[in-house]
């Protein structure tokens, strides 16, 4: 059995990540493919309220499951498509670790921080400045294997062009190369962390 291929969308909230990959779910044709967003699975908590320690904790235990989720989905031949805010450096790390570099396509999805602002009045469910916030966080690793500005494209030419690079995916995969580059053999994840954190 083949291993399931992962397309990794990280960007800040508000950038189109969940409305590119309804567009990938609606015109990739070569698979079954699943959405799998990270706000999904934060949403699934129970609604009581927590101190700001106990939430944090809660909070980190849910995204390293979605990232463990993910990998068992594409463990067993799931082919997915996944949102993501990698707006902390141990998220990127955990998800290196816990999934196949070589199945893993890596998009950036950029739009201009006017725009961001924009779309989070639009929608009203953000906190305001959530995404300015996270603006330099969530690229700050530097290294993808392609990149859409949804400023500039619709979420579909994004998931076109998404899709041509799917079908020839490259060797190295830049998880592959950020492995490389952040885990290597007996370093200590807060070296790493540092490392990532520049």
């Amino acid at each position: 059995m083949r291993t399931g291929r992962i397309i990794f969308l990280n960007g800040t909230s508000s950038s189109g990540k969940s409305s590119i990959a309804r567009e990938l779910l609606d015109i990739l044709d070569d698979g079954v493919f699943s959405h799998l967003a990270v706000d999904s699975f934060i949403s699934m908590r129970s609604r009581r309220e927590l101190e700001a320690e106990e939430l944090d904790a809660a909070l980190r235990r849910t995204r390293m499951g979605f990232h463990r989720s993910i990998a068992a989905m594409a463990e067993v031949g799931n082919d997915i498509v996944i949102d993501h805010v990698l707006s902390e450096p141990w998220r990127l790390l955990d998800c290196l670790t816990v999934l196949p570099p070589e199945d893993v396509l890596f998009v950036g999805v950029r739009c201009p921080l006017d725009e961001l602002s924009r779309r989070e009045l639009v929608r009203g469910d953000r906190p305001p400045g959530l995404a300015a916030h996270q603006y330099d966080l969530v690229h700050a690793h530097g290294d993808y294997d392609m990149e859409c500005d949804t400023g500039a494209a619709s979420p579909r030419e994004c998931a076109r062009r998404i899709m041509e690079l799917l079908a020839h995916r490259p060797s190295p995969t830049a998880f592959t190369r950020l492995r490389q580059r952040y885990l290597t053999d007996g370093q200590e994840p807060s070296t790493a962390k540092r490392s990532l954190l520049g």
